[in-house]
């Protein structure tokens, strides 16, 4: 359903923003200790040291809060990766970015020993500028210069080969394996409020900035010559967005592990609803991509009860199917 006007959208947005709370609720309610609605607000206002109250104060808020801040950056680093490539099939873990920034923090846990948190991010910052650097070069090789299929072989491509570098690393440092196997597939579980709060700085400048150009990303959308005539920097556009990608994309990773397919579902998703004005297609994606996660994150609990499987297990089940669709029609024209 396309929202055509003002005060329909602004009247969808209030709608998300309450669905997004609902189910951040719901993640805090619902897993596999027993808990109810009047716990979680007991355990908030009247803490009494039970089993039931630990869970939801230090697992599961937490890790709801986690989820809606991963979910809603990998969302919009997929708008502003759309947008800039004019790749229907554009998003961090696509382009190798989300590979790039792990692979740089298991070479920090496994040979370096890295502990510090602050370290782990910026370790996850440089991986991804790493990946999107080599990704633009690999895909600019060639007469033709960038184009979307080139694009999305050259991250494929990267993606590979940090998914290989990341198994011969771990091959030969089996005492790491545990350490790091759990966080590769994607997840969300055994994270602190301290590993957000670390992160959280970078992702609302990131969010922040998106939204601030997102007028200009109108433009930008309409041809880079178009753009230019309209008096816009197309050069310092870009590597704004790069740069909000790489804080978007890396600190999600450093918090969550590579979780695939919110970035690419999400956008298309979104602008099915609001339409191509990126002044709203990127709150809709921020919000829609945290319900997602929290969505995907809450599933997972019970799929294999008692045993969880990671959230980015259950992205790429919801993804998969999306992605090939968008494959086709992207690059088939229809």
């Amino acid at each position: 359903m396309l929202l055509k006007h003002t005060g329909q959208k602004w009247a969808g947005l209030v709608i998300a923003i309450f669905l997004l709370l609902f189910l951040m609720a719901v993640s805090i309610v619902y897993g596999y200790t027993d808990t109810t609605w009047k716990m979680a607000i007991d355990s908030i206002t009247h803490f009494n040291g039970t089993n039931e109250h630990i869970v939801i104060q230090h697992v599961r808020i937490p890790r709801a809060f986690i989820a809606a801040a991963v979910g809603a950056s990998l969302a919009i680093s997929g708008v502003l990766m759309q947008t800039v490539t004019k790749n229907p099939l554009a998003s961090p873990d696509i382009f190798g970015i989300n590979a790039g920034a792990g692979v740089a923090v298991v070479v920090a846990v496994t040979i370096f020993s890295v502990a510090s948190l602050q370290l782990f991010t910026w370790i996850s910052f440089a991986g991804a500028a790493i990946a999107a650097i080599s990704v633009y070069a690999i895909g600019g090789v060639g007469r033709e210069g960038l184009t979307p299929m080139k694009l999305t072989l050259a991250g494929a491509a990267m993606t590979a080969f940090f998914a290989s570098f990341t198994q011969g690393i771990l091959v030969l440092n089996e005492a790491a394996l545990e350490q790091v196997l759990f966080w590769l597939a994607g997840s969300v579980a055994g994270r602190s409020l301290e590993n957000l709060l670390v992160v959280l700085p970078y992702l609302v400048g990131g969010w922040i900035v998106s939204l601030i150009i997102a007028s200009k990303m109108n433009v930008l959308s309409m041809g880079e010559d178009v753009a230019k005539g309209l008096g816009v920097n197309t050069a310092i556009l870009k590597i704004i967005i790069g740069l909000v990608v790489i804080l978007l994309s890396g600190g999600a990773v450093a918090v969550a592990g590579p979780i695939g397919f919110i970035g690419i579902v999400i956008p298309h998703l979104t602008r099915s609803i609001v339409g191509i004005d990126h002044r709203w297609v990127i709150p809709f994606s921020g919000l829609l991509g945290g319900m997602l996660l929290l969505a995907a994150d809450t599933l997972s609990r019970y799929i294999l009860m008692p045993q969880e499987i990671p959230v980015g297990v259950m992205t790429a089940i919801i993804g998969t199917p999306f992605f090939i669709y968008i494959a086709r029609r992207g690059f088939n024209g229809r």
